[in-house]
């Protein structure tokens, strides 16, 4: 950086950012080609948390709720969710995991540690840590 243009778009954490993020979807659909990673991480929070309104499940996977609506859609047409009305509040949707979406997402989990290992391969354990240590702070 220098005083004529004190913008170098190399050094702002946006553009490093979404360039890992790059990296990291390239490597996700290189291993696990059959979902995205925002219908892998709906899948997981499904398969761990049990069903869910499709509003608390956006929270839970940090979408928006567009986009996990649409995420949904695109579940269950595949088989992997259904959406019900909730007994409680017919108003509400609440998400489910199916036994496909559960047999699906149990066979991917260890194949998305190694997703995520090639992602930080790079680094060092220590550096690994430190990163999703920070990583965490920033959310």
């Amino acid at each position: 950086m220098d005083d004529a243009n004190p913008y170098v778009l190399d050094d702002q954490v946006g553009y490093l950012l979404r360039r890992v993020t790059q990296r990291h979807l390239a490597i996700f659909s290189e291993h696990i080609p059959e979902l995205t990673t925002m219908q892998f991480a709906v899948l997981v929070r499904l398969h761990q948390g049990g069903p869910m309104s499709q509003n608390h499940l956006g929270r839970a996977a940090s979408m928006d709720a567009a986009t996990v609506k649409g995420v949904v859609g695109r579940l269950e047409v595949l088989g992997h969710v259904r959406r019900e009305a909730d007994p409680g509040d017919r108003r509400r949707l609440t998400v489910a995991i199916t036994p496909q979406g559960c047999d699906l997402v149990a066979r991917c989990y260890e194949t998305a540690v190694k997703v995520t290992d090639a992602t930080l391969h790079p680094l060092n354990d220590k550096e690994r840590q430190q990163l999703m240590a920070l990583l965490a702070r920033l959310t």
